[in-house]
């Protein structure tokens, strides 16, 4: 068995799980995810924990069930507190604004950069070079967060871009004559 698999998943007060015609459904104070689940992998419920365990000796079975563990995991982590990403925005008139569900970027193109938030996904702005990206599901939170990096990544030689906030960017000596 998967070592990841052995960790029972711990259901906090109010999170609800339901397992039914191959899928897992969390529901929590922060709303409800649902995916698909793997044939392989087996849950059980006991007490106030969650147990993933494979259904037969395969390695495939074994390596699922640790994903299954962790991708449930992160559905009850996301219900109960929620995901955020943190971005910045370095470079002279780099701005963001935050309109609804959507995200207004002055990049440093001859256009502004208008981003659609997926639904589940909020933004915000709390000040004009950060973003705050936040929601329930931990793989869409990251991917968006990934998708407005894309725009303008930060170039090695001033770090000029959209980065992480705990990413470090090591900059690259110019070239000399």
């Amino acid at each position: 068995m998967s070592r990841i698999a052995k960790n029972p998943i711990p259901l906090p007060k109010g999170v609800e799980v339901n397992v039914a015609g191959g899928q897992i459904s969390v529901k929590g104070p922060l709303g409800a995810i649902a995916r698909a689940s793997d044939p392989n992998v087996g849950l059980e419920r006991d007490g106030e924990n969650l147990m993933c365990k494979a259904l037969g000796n395969s390695r495939h079975a074994n390596a699922m069930s640790g994903t299954m563990r962790a991708l449930v995991a992160n559905m009850v982590t996301g219900v109960t507190k929620g995901f955020e990403r943190k971005l910045t925005l370095v470079g002279v008139g780099y701005r963001a604004q935050a309109a609804g569900d959507k995200l207004n970027l002055t990049l440093g193109f001859s256009h502004p950069v208008v981003h659609e938030m997926p639904k589940g996904v909020k933004v915000a702005t709390p000040t004009q070079t950060e973003i705050l990206i936040s929601g329930i599901d931990k793989q869409l939170v990251g991917q968006v967060a990934a998708e407005v990096r894309a725009y303008r990544p930060p170039e090695p030689y001033k770090g000029k871009g959209v980065r992480y906030a705990e990413e470090s960017v090591v900059l690259k000596e110019t070239k000399k004559k």
